[in-house]
């Protein structure tokens, strides 16, 4: 089967579905072809592209390049603006060129799902969409209001007719959470028959739990080599370290744990606008953003993963590790903690201080983090996650 995957950019090295879904569907056979524009990862925000520095795996794929990657082919094009969005430039000619029986857009909305729309009939492949964002970074998805409200009206023209332009040429659109699901239909117009929840996946071959002799060195190693003792319980967050995501609550949460005598570190992988500040926390260790493939051995050296505000696949990627994780109570996700995490009251620190000192408890902790590693392996491996994607994509063909 011949798969086009289309996005607006491709970040090497990193863990997202652009890198992980693409991987999977070619180790299953699949002849996939990724389509990038020339676009820095990030493009829409200054503030986020700032906080990964020069992190080599965001370097921008010049037009007309074609390379093989991880199994697949990456495809360069180029792009322009069109009504404030990008677009891409002679996708028509490179779906020509390729004779894909099924298209893969990441977005349900935007013109390379609408380009995709447009050119489905002319060359017969079947159109599947995606949808990954959350109530909790769509400010409409977080408060009522009319549907005569501006904002809603703006909304209406630029987004659900747009979507529900796309939506009818669809075959499926996978929501990667139930809050997803509902941003898909109440605001970016897809057909509620078409949505699926298909949630993102965790490479379980990369990321596990500690669970030999060479792991359990490479863990003292590593605590060794950040200065981290013992008996210090290490929580880790990785991401982008902006308001938004809100890692310096973490940071000054273990600091008021550690000024109270609780043997309590904090790890932070990553850069953004807070890294000064959490720099000044005494109990804080920063690394910089790295491959995807170095950060299992960080996860494993730690004890608990905390994502103070928004959701990060990289909760899962903790997960797999066998570390619990801590996310706050706005959560609608919960399927990703259940059993495995604990909940905070959101940006309330005092909060974040009693649930990160209930998992001071080394019994707790093993619970929970032994539980989050096997629905793992069993709900969210990409192994068995592409593999239904691909059954779905043979599914729809004539």
């Amino acid at each position: 089967m011949r798969i086009a995957i289309l996005a607006y950019t491709f970040p090497r090295g990193m863990g997202y579905i652009g890198n992980m879904l693409p991987r999977h569907l070619a180790r299953l056979g699949a002849e996939v072809h990724y389509l990038t524009m020339d676009l820095p990862h990030y493009f829409q925000s200054t503030d986020r592209i700032s906080s990964y520095g020069t992190f080599s795996g965001l370097e921008v794929m010049r037009p007309g390049t074609v390379e093989q990657y991880d199994g697949f082919t990456l495809h360069g094009l180029a792009h322009r603006a069109a009504l404030d969005q990008m677009k891409y430039v002679g996708l028509e000619q490179k779906l020509r060129e390729l004779r894909v029986e099924v298209v893969q857009s990441l977005l349900a909305i935007g013109w390379p799902a609408l380009q995709a729309a447009q050119l489905r009939k002319q060359f017969g492949y079947r159109l599947f969409t995606a949808n990954h964002t959350t109530a909790s970074v769509f400010p409409l998805a977080q408060r009522p209001g009319s549907a005569l409200s501006p904002a809603r009206v703006r909304n209406f023209g630029t987004r659900f007719l747009p979507g529900r332009y796309v939506s009818r040429r669809t075959v499926k659109c996978y929501a990667a959470t139930t809050d997803c699901a509902r941003v898909a239909i109440d605001f970016f117009g897809v057909e509620r028959e078409k949505v699926v929840v298909a949630p993102l996946g965790v490479d379980t071959d990369l990321f596990e739990p500690v669970s030999s002799q060479a792991h359990a060195a490479e863990r003292r190693a590593l605590r060794a080599e950040l200065a981290v003792g013992e008996r210090e319980v290490l929580f880790v967050y990785s991401g982008q370290f902006t308001a938004g995501k809100n890692p310096l609550l973490l940071a000054e949460a273990v600091e008021e744990m550690s000024a109270h005598g609780l043997p309590a570190r904090a790890l932070f992988i990553g850069d953004g606008a807070q890294a000064a500040r959490i720099a000044a926390c005494r109990t804080a260790i920063i690394r910089p953003f790295m491959p995807n493939a170095s950060l299992p051995r960080f996860y494993r050296a730690a004890d608990v993963g905390v994502w103070p505000t928004q959701e990060s696949t990289s909760m899962l990627d903790a997960a797999a590790c066998g570390l619990p994780v801590v996310v706050n109570d706005t959560l609608r996700a919960t399927e990703r903690i259940a059993g495995n995490g604990l909940q905070y009251r959101l940006n309330d620190r005092a909060d974040l201080v009693r649930v990160l000192t209930r998992l001071l408890d080394e019994q707790l902790r093993q619970q929970l983090g032994a539980v989050g590693a096997r629905r793992m392996i069993a709900e969210f491996s990409w192994r068995d996650l592409a593999a239904r994607r691909l059954r779905d994509y043979e599914a729809s063909l004539p």
